[in-house]
Protein backbone atom coordinates (compact mmCIF):
# COMPACT_ATOMS: atom_id res chain seq x y z
CA UNK A 1 0.00 0.00 0.00
CA UNK A 2 0.91 3.60 -0.14
CA UNK A 3 -0.08 6.79 -0.29
CA UNK A 4 -3.61 7.91 -2.37
CA UNK A 5 -4.42 4.14 -1.79
CA UNK A 6 -7.80 3.35 -0.09
CA UNK A 7 -7.71 1.97 3.67
CA UNK A 8 -8.93 -1.57 4.53
CA UNK A 9 -11.65 -1.96 6.80
CA UNK A 10 -10.93 -4.01 10.01
CA UNK A 11 -12.33 -4.49 13.58
CA UNK A 12 -9.41 -5.22 16.71
CA UNK A 13 -9.87 -5.48 20.25
CA UNK A 14 -8.21 -3.22 22.39
CA UNK A 15 -6.23 -3.56 25.68
CA UNK A 16 -9.66 -3.71 27.28
CA UNK A 17 -11.20 -5.64 25.49
CA UNK A 18 -12.92 -3.18 23.21
CA UNK A 19 -13.89 -3.19 19.75
CA UNK A 20 -12.37 -0.87 17.27
CA UNK A 21 -13.72 -0.64 14.27
CA UNK A 22 -12.36 1.28 11.65
CA UNK A 23 -15.18 2.30 9.79
CA UNK A 24 -16.62 3.78 13.10
CA UNK A 25 -14.11 7.15 12.62
CA UNK A 26 -14.89 8.18 9.48
CA UNK A 27 -15.08 11.76 10.86
CA UNK A 28 -11.49 11.70 12.17
CA UNK A 29 -7.89 11.34 10.40
CA UNK A 30 -6.87 8.23 11.84
CA UNK A 31 -2.76 7.28 12.62
CA UNK A 32 -2.24 3.20 13.12
CA UNK A 33 1.07 3.20 14.70
CA UNK A 34 2.11 -0.02 14.03
CA UNK A 35 5.15 -1.60 16.35
CA UNK A 36 6.92 -4.74 16.31
CA UNK A 37 6.24 -6.24 20.17
CA UNK A 38 5.43 -5.38 23.36
CA UNK A 39 7.81 -5.08 26.00
CA UNK A 40 10.42 -3.86 24.31
CA UNK A 41 11.81 -0.49 24.80
CA UNK A 42 11.80 1.41 21.38
CA UNK A 43 7.72 0.08 20.74
CA UNK A 44 7.43 1.34 24.73
CA UNK A 45 8.61 4.41 23.74
CA UNK A 46 6.58 4.49 20.87
CA UNK A 47 3.36 4.04 22.09
CA UNK A 48 4.06 6.23 25.54
CA UNK A 49 4.86 8.98 22.82
CA UNK A 50 1.13 8.90 21.57
CA UNK A 51 -0.35 8.59 24.64
CA UNK A 52 1.92 12.09 25.25
CA UNK A 53 0.45 13.77 21.99
CA UNK A 54 -2.88 12.69 22.50
CA UNK A 55 -4.04 16.76 23.01
CA UNK A 56 -2.06 17.25 19.84
CA UNK A 57 -4.13 14.82 18.15
CA UNK A 58 -7.04 15.79 19.22
CA UNK A 59 -6.98 19.11 17.98
CA UNK A 60 -5.95 17.61 14.93
CA UNK A 61 -9.08 15.47 14.81
CA UNK A 62 -6.79 12.78 14.69
CA UNK A 63 -6.99 9.29 16.90
CA UNK A 64 -4.04 7.69 17.42
CA UNK A 65 -3.85 4.20 18.12
CA UNK A 66 -0.46 1.20 18.26
CA UNK A 67 -0.90 -2.05 16.52
CA UNK A 68 1.03 -5.00 17.48
CA UNK A 69 0.55 -9.12 17.52
CA UNK A 70 0.40 -9.30 20.75
CA UNK A 71 -2.13 -11.07 22.43
CA UNK A 72 -5.24 -8.85 24.39
CA UNK A 73 -3.87 -9.73 27.87
CA UNK A 74 -0.61 -8.88 26.88
CA UNK A 75 -1.30 -5.12 25.54
CA UNK A 76 -3.53 -4.86 28.70
CA UNK A 77 -0.49 -5.56 31.06
CA UNK A 78 1.61 -3.95 28.99
CA UNK A 79 -0.48 -0.74 28.98
CA UNK A 80 -0.84 -0.77 32.73
CA UNK A 81 3.18 -1.20 33.14
CA UNK A 82 3.59 1.94 30.91
CA UNK A 83 1.16 4.09 32.59
CA UNK A 84 -1.25 4.24 29.51
CA UNK A 85 -4.81 5.05 30.40
CA UNK A 86 -6.21 6.91 27.11
CA UNK A 87 -4.26 5.03 23.86
CA UNK A 88 -6.13 2.24 22.75
CA UNK A 89 -3.63 -0.36 21.79
CA UNK A 90 -4.86 -3.32 19.14
CA UNK A 91 -4.19 -6.72 19.21
CA UNK A 92 -3.29 -8.51 15.89
CA UNK A 93 -3.35 -11.49 17.21
CA UNK A 94 -5.54 -13.75 15.28
CA UNK A 95 -5.78 -13.87 12.77
CA UNK A 96 -1.98 -13.56 13.07
CA UNK A 97 -1.00 -10.22 11.77
CA UNK A 98 -4.11 -10.08 9.60
CA UNK A 99 -4.38 -6.00 9.59
CA UNK A 100 -0.55 -5.45 9.19
CA UNK A 101 -0.56 -7.85 6.32
CA UNK A 102 -3.73 -5.75 4.85
CA UNK A 103 -1.47 -2.47 5.30
CA UNK A 104 1.61 -4.42 3.90
CA UNK A 105 3.44 -4.24 7.07
CA UNK A 106 3.93 -7.93 7.89
CA UNK A 107 7.20 -9.10 8.19
CA UNK A 108 6.66 -12.96 7.64
CA UNK A 109 10.03 -14.03 8.27
CA UNK A 110 10.08 -12.64 11.90
CA UNK A 111 6.12 -12.61 12.58
CA UNK A 112 5.54 -9.67 13.63
CA UNK A 113 4.93 -6.01 12.15
CA UNK A 114 7.43 -3.57 10.72
CA UNK A 115 7.45 -0.46 12.59
CA UNK A 116 5.55 1.82 10.62
CA UNK A 117 3.06 4.93 10.68
CA UNK A 118 -0.33 4.99 8.35
CA UNK A 119 -2.74 8.03 8.92
CA UNK A 120 -5.49 7.57 7.55
CA UNK A 121 -8.25 10.92 6.27
CA UNK A 122 -12.04 11.38 6.94
CA UNK A 123 -12.30 9.66 2.99
CA UNK A 124 -10.94 6.46 3.99
CA UNK A 125 -7.74 7.31 1.93
CA UNK A 126 -4.01 6.98 3.26
CA UNK A 127 -2.09 9.92 3.47
CA UNK A 128 1.10 9.31 5.07
CA UNK A 129 2.37 5.76 4.51
CA UNK A 130 6.05 5.35 6.61
CA UNK A 131 7.93 2.58 7.06
CA UNK A 132 11.07 2.71 10.15
CA UNK A 133 14.09 0.79 10.92
CA UNK A 134 13.08 -1.23 13.41
CA UNK A 135 15.54 0.89 15.87
CA UNK A 136 14.39 3.96 15.00
CA UNK A 137 11.76 5.54 17.74
CA UNK A 138 9.07 6.96 14.91
CA UNK A 139 8.73 11.18 15.58
CA UNK A 140 5.28 11.97 16.06
CA UNK A 141 5.48 15.60 15.37
CA UNK A 142 6.49 14.57 12.04
CA UNK A 143 2.95 12.82 11.23
CA UNK A 144 1.58 15.84 12.49
CA UNK A 145 3.66 18.84 10.66
CA UNK A 146 3.84 16.92 6.95
CA UNK A 147 -0.25 16.77 7.25
CA UNK A 148 -1.15 19.54 8.87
Amino acid sequence: MREGDSSKPFVLKDQNRNKFNLEDFKDHHILLSFHPLAWTSICAEQMKSLEKNKTKFESSNMIAVGISVDAVPTKKAWAKSLNIKETRLLSDFWPHGEVAQLYDVFRFKDGFSERANIVIDEKQTIIFYKVYPLDELPDVNEVLKDLF
